[in-house]
């Protein structure tokens, strides 16, 4: 991602780069750990391949993760968050926690 083209503020700037939803899974689905292109598109249900694809490429420009491609027959490709995909990490347990007690809330009015 271009840096002049980045938002000044910092909260916006986290937006541009996690905004959407698939994004957000695939970041919960890659802090385990390195995943396969076809695991990624099982464990998030509905995206399409065109789709995870283009946020996938969008991730790895923003840095966030690395695409690796072994030359085999059929090729594997797998998906591995980077250091900076990591750091994001007390940003997905804050969202786990903040849904967990608005799950929580919302049982409690029923």
């Amino acid at each position: 991602m271009d840096t002049k083209a980045l938002p000044a503020c910092p909260v916006e700037t986290t937006l541009t780069l996690i905004s959407d939803k698939w994004k957000v899974l695939i970041l919960r689905d890659l802090m385990p750990g390195t995943k396969r292109f076809g695991e990624l598109k099982k464990s998030l249900g509905g995206v399409s391949q065109k789709v995870l694809t283009a946020q996938l490429r969008q991730m790895e420009g923003s840095g966030l993760l690395v695409r690796t491609v072994y030359p085999e027959v059929p090729p594997r490709v797998e998906y591995t968050l980077t250091e900076l995909g990591y750091s994001l990490k007390p940003v997905l347990d804050a969202m786990q926690s903040w849904g967990e007690a608005y799950q929580s809330l919302q049982i409690q009015n029923i």
